[in-house]
């Protein structure tokens, strides 16, 4: 492991502690909600487990997620995209310490993407955190669809291959750097990451294991910038996501260092199916709120 690597890994660090104590001061600040409606249920910490359990297998969490809370219909639909933000930025940040140690990655791509997708982020959230609601339900019916085709897409293997690099130059590398600022700004809005990511670099003639540590890392460096300003805002569900975090951090660990690998083709078609559905129902609601 180089110095470079060892840094980025202890500014990870660095970031995961500033963050947890920024949305605790945050939350303190504001300090008007009562503690029964404050502390995640063990439905809300089951959620956080799976989705993060399957992110680190590869599904994604981003878009699962936003199925389940459309389902529950407890939290409202603009306050979803600052709930999955804020949630998931720990767990996210424990899944790129593991995926940065263990894959390597040409140090100079994955600073410039990870870079690339937080600017995006740091735009992203300021126009996310004002939109009204009914342009946010619009954005996510549209994200879950692109997440279900995605979803579709590697199940029927027309994933493009990849090659075996593991890093990029040129025109090639500010070409990925530019898509990725646009990835960190979409993310905002609860487009998930890691199959756009996926296929970026494997278009590019990358190793598609590459995808794991660029994804990871610039998911967990943008998540907290874009989680502290929902945060701020109060434009986020804050028992969800609670429950994503603490029940999220252990499934992270648990699908990292002990299960590894699963034959998950099964659960990705039922996954296309639940996000497709739920993509209908952010559409639908859009729909009725015009009316």
């Amino acid at each position: 492991m180089n110095i470079g690597t060892l840094i980025l890994l202890l500014a990870l660090c660095v970031l995961a502690i500033g963050y947890a104590w920024r949305w605790f001061a945050l939350e303190r600040q504001h300090g008007q909600t009562p503690r029964a409606r404050r502390w995640p249920s063990a439905a809300d910490a089951a959620i956080g487990f799976i989705t993060n359990f399957f992110d680190t297998l590869g599904i994604g969490s981003f878009a699962p997620t936003t199925a389940i809370f459309k389902f529950q219909r407890r939290i409202p639909d603009e306050a979803i995209p600052g709930t999955l933000n804020v949630g998931h930025a720990l767990p996210t940040l424990a899944q790129a310490l593991i995926f940065i140690a263990a894959v390597s990655v040409n140090l100079w791509t994955l600073i410039g993407m990870i870079a690339a997708a937080v600017l995006g982020a740091w735009l992203g959230v300021g126009i996310v955190a004002r939109l009204p609601r009914r342009s946010i339900q619009i954005g996510m019916g549209v994200a879950l669809l692109f997440a279900a085709l995605l979803y579709l897409a590697k199940n029927l293997n027309w994933m493009p291959s990849g090659g075996d690099a593991l890093g990029l130059d040129g025109v090639r590398l500010v070409f990925a750097i530019g898509v990725s600022f646009v990835l960190g700004a979409l993310m905002m809005l609860g487009v998930g990451m890691y199959a756009p990511c996926l296929i970026l670099v494997s278009l590019l003639g990358m190793n598609p294991l590459a995808a794991f540590p660029i994804m990871m890392g610039s998911c967990a460096f943008l998540m907290p910038v874009g989680g502290a300003r929902f945060v701020q805002t109060g434009r986020y569900d804050l028992r969800g996501a609670l429950g994503l975090t603490l029940g999220g951090i252990p499934g992270v660990l648990i699908a990292a260092f002990i299960v590894k690998s699963l034959p998950i083709v099964w659960l990705r078609w039922l996954v296309t199916a639940v996000v497709l559905y739920a993509a209908m129902q952010m559409l639908t609601s859009a729909r009725r709120d015009r009316a």
